[in-house]
């Protein structure tokens, strides 16, 4: 082996590669459980936001979700066809876009009760671990968005 690749980086050695490969089995795993509700991922995302906060801007959504409006819109695009969100431009300002719940797409609240539960289970770990874990890798993001 040369010296120059004995001190290349390994894969397994950083923490970029866990943090993906975890979020990639994660999703993976939410696919799975909202797939008979005709639900992606990010619009699994989209509809907690608003059973959380009720009706929100698109702004509002982008910040909450870390997602550009080029991501958003046409994911908001195909939950309004799918009779889940109506989106209505607010008269005192044209430029902002309500995003509200219909009572279908707050109806499939109750049908995805069980979800976050399946999901912790298939983690291994105990529900206090989950907690601390989320915690510290939300304060990593939070850190290095600070410092970047």
């Amino acid at each position: 082996m040369s010296p120059k690749a004995a001190s290349a980086p390994l894969l397994d050695d950083q923490i970029c590669f866990a943090l993906y490969n975890a979020s990639r089995a994660l999703t993976a795993r939410y696919r799975v459980l909202l797939e008979p509700l005709g639900l992606t991922y990010p619009q699994y995302l989209v509809l907690l936001v608003l059973w959380e906060q009720g009706a929100t801007t698109v702004a509002e959504l982008s910040e909450r979700l870390a997602l550009d409006s080029g991501t958003l819109s046409p994911l908001l695009r195909r939950l309004e066809t799918a009779g889940l969100v109506s989106r209505m431009r607010l008269p005192a300002d044209e430029r902002s876009v309500l995003v509200s719940l219909t009572a279908d797409g707050d109806a499939l609240r109750s049908k995805t009760a069980g979800i976050q539960d399946q999901v912790c289970g298939a983690t291994g770990l105990e529900l206090p671990e989950i907690q601390e874990l989320r915690d510290r890798v939300a304060g990593v993001a939070e850190h290095i968005r600070a410092t970047g």
